[in-house]
């Protein structure tokens, strides 16, 4: 046998050696590679819409909170006018009872 044709040799076996290591690896990736792809399918089809209306629900509750928020101080404000008034009444009514 010549040098070139056992260097062949030994390069097609450690071609087969390589070739049975990598292919539990390549199997494994192949499975993982599935998984990170039905878990990005789970993301995009119930998980970002379910969020979406999360987000829409806060976004109008927020809009909803912040228009009335000077209306509710004034409000506020009118109530203490109202219990000073309905005091100073309920006082005067005692006087003239």
């Amino acid at each position: 046998m010549t040098d070139n044709e056992l260097l062949l040799a030994i390069s097609q076996l450690l071609d087969v050696k390589l070739d049975a290591r990598l292919k539990p690896m390549e199997n494994r990736l192949d499975r993982i590679e599935t998984k990170v792809t039905n878990i990005a399918l789970t993301l995009e089809n119930d998980i970002r819409p379910r969020l979406n209306t999360i987000e829409s629900c806060y976004t109008e509750t927020y809009n909803r909170y912040k228009d009335y928020a000077d209306k509710m101080e004034a409000a506020f404000e009118d109530i203490e006018i109202l219990k000073k008034v309905v005091s100073e009444h309920s006082e005067k009514l005692k006087k003239i009872s």
